[in-house]
């Protein structure tokens, strides 16, 4: 008789309910006699069918959302992809088991999935404001609450536990479910990160129960299992509603994909942003140049917009010339567009490299041979390095396009500038080999920059960087071999400015700067070199040569006092070194181990 007389009571509290919510189900009257959490009427419709879902892409080409909070990252994806939602789900940010389920719910409906406070702060009178702001904005008239999360006022209220099974969320919602995924502690973003309509998986706690009676609308019932419920059981005074209004979900945001890979995304995040439709592309270390996979998924998305989970990828503005870059699908030689990968967890990259000038043997082993026995000794100098790294050992040619002259030739400059035509043969070769090319100047009395300028055809292509040797640069009434040259600072830090110019006008993988150095006049100012540039990798190359000992001592000195975040090169000289030339593993066995090695 107790258990009829409860029954009747929960029954009296649903049937005003179910009332209340007719003219949204039925379609043909006023929506839901509510009020939105202000207090203020929601506006009553007037037309037939289900209420729409309004999903939009985001306000700027790239938003970064800060996901360290999941209530305030909740609310950020909303804001950004939500132009209207008169439904919404509802977890606590403490109740993994809800936020599994309100996440497959959430999908169903393309609705999104806000976070209440953990219970601890709830129960200590802690609200969030920016939550029913959210709704107010959203015009929702009605949330499914999982689990234990308190229920927003003015709204109707549709509860579930956590752990709901299909049948439970169908009846609930209207939508359609497929089968029940368990999921284990520690895998509940990836889980939800597949979530896909028009039937997405319940996901649900892996651990199962048997239940010995209903607890809570939409119990499978006696004898039957489910998740084990982190929620308490319901209430019997709190008036439930046992299905939300009738809404049709969003069409998916075109040209707009998400991007992960800064870290862990609470999965209420992921639900939102799967329930509006948006790929999920995996951009490891928070830059989508960094990885093969990053670039190509983007080249394929040709995204407008993207929204970046987490604040590494910020500030906005560099995110979006980032993947402006990736869209273009171009790889580096070794994959994907950064010169250095900079996150520990991918595979670097070091490079082995032979330097010369094509046709001029005095000049070092490039020079010595014909073009295809040229890229064949350059492979051949990189392969034995492969077996002592776990890194990604990529082939190449430093090419002298400048070369330093006894006179002061018909310019006056006391530097030949190589024409384009004549290094093209050679450049071409080693990109289509999947090889790396740099060029390097020597430019006598004149500046970096002017020279570089006249490479730029060369520059544009993706595999091509650039190295400047102060050795030979020049002043007004010097001549080579006289003395050591040197540049100022400024002057290497106008040609990186024009160099990460021309590498974002053209939307370029990453390029390095290659500088040269054995002593440290040869860079004044070197302190304030400027390393900031994304679009540059900043090489500083010791040249020196001699005895084993010196040339470490060399590398000790340079190394003293450089700028932070530059990469470092090695340099291997056939007879200039004393009593012999560094093998591979005793050149590898340098610290730190060189970046860039080249042989000459």
């Amino acid at each position: 008789m107790v258990r009829t007389r409860a029954r009747r009571r929960l029954v009296a509290l649903v049937v005003p309910a179910l009332v209340l919510l007719a003219g949204c189900t039925a379609g043909t009257g006023p929506s839901p006699a509510v009020t939105t959490p202000t207090g203020a009427p929601p506006s009553p419709s007037r037309t037939s069918g289900p209420l729409p879902i309004r999903a939009v892409a985001p306000a700027e080409p790239a938003v970064v959302v800060d996901v360290t909070d999941p209530v305030q990252a909740a609310l950020a994806a909303s804001r950004a992809l939500y132009a209207a939602a008169p439904v919404a789900v509802l977890a606590a940010a403490d109740d993994t088991a809800g936020q599994l389920t309100a996440a497959s719910a959430a999908v169903a409906l393309g609705a999104p999935l806000l976070l209440t406070p953990p219970a601890a702060a709830a129960s200590g009178g802690v609200t969030e404001p920016g939550l029913a702001a959210e709704l107010t904005r959203l015009r929702t008239v009605a949330v499914l609450v999982v689990g234990p999360a308190p229920a927003p006022r003015g709204v109707v209220v549709v509860r579930l536990p956590g752990g709901a099974g299909g049948a439970a969320l169908t009846r609930a919602t209207g939508a359609a479910f497929g089968s029940t995924a368990p999921v284990a502690p520690g895998d509940e973003a990836a889980a939800v990160g597949r979530l896909a309509r028009p039937r997405p998986t319940v996901l649900a706690a892996s651990a199962t129960a048997v239940v010995v009676g209903a607890v809570a609308a939409g119990d499978p019932g006696p004898g039957r299992t489910q998740p084990v419920l982190a929620s308490p059981v319901l209430a019997a005074a709190e008036p439930l509603v046992p299905t939300l209004p009738r809404t049709s979900p969003p069409a998916a945001v075109a040209a707009t994909v998400a991007l992960t890979g800064a870290g862990t995304v609470p999965p209420a995040v992921l639900a939102t942003v799967r329930a509006a439709g948006l790929p999920l592309v995996d951009a490891p270390g928070a830059d989508p140049r960094a990885t093969s996979s990053a670039v190509q998924a983007l080249a394929r998305a040709t995204p407008a917009h993207v929204l970046a989970l987490g604040a590494a990828f910020g500030p906005g503005d560099r995110l979006a010339e980032r993947v402006a870059t990736a869209t273009t699908g171009v790889e580096l030689p070794g994959g994907g567009q950064l010169y250095f990968p900079q996150d520990e967890a991918l595979p670097g990259k070091r490079y082995v490299s032979i330097y010369g000038s094509p046709g001029t043997p005095a000049l070092g082993v490039l020079g010595e041979q014909d073009v295809p026995a040229t890229i064949a000794r350059a492979q051949a100098h990189a392969e034995p390095y492969r077996a002592l790294t776990a890194d990604t050992v990529v082939p190449g040619v430093e090419i002298i396009a400048t070369i330093a002259s006894a006179g002061p030739g018909t310019d006056g400059n006391y530097s030949q500038e190589r024409p384009v035509a004549d290094l093209l043969p050679l450049v071409q070769a080693a990109g289509a080999a999947g090889m790396s090319v740099v060029l390097d100047l020597q430019p006598g009395r004149t500046d970096f920059l002017t020279q570089a300028q006249e490479y730029q055809p060369l520059l544009e292509l993706p595999y091509v960087s650039l190295a400047l040797d102060p050795e030979w640069r020049l002043g007004p009434t010097q001549v080579h071999l006289k003395q050591i040259g040197h540049v100022d600072v400024d002057e290497v830090n106008a040609v990186s400015a024009w160099l990460a110019q021309l590498v974002r006008d053209h939307h370029l993988p990453q390029k390095a700067l290659v500088l040269h150095e054995f002593a440290l006049s040869m860079i004044a100012g070197r302190d304030r070199l400027d390393t900031s540039h994304d679009e540059l990798a900043v090489v500083i190359h010791v040249d020196g040569q001699g005895s084993q000992p010196a040339k470490v001592g060399t590398w000790n000195a340079i190394r003293q006092g450089a700028p932070a975040g530059v990469h470092w090169g090695w340099k291997n000289f056939y007879d200039e070194d004393k009593p012999a030339m560094l093998d591979p593993v005793g050149t590898y066995a340098i610290q730190p181990t060189p970046d860039l090695v080249t042989y000459q």
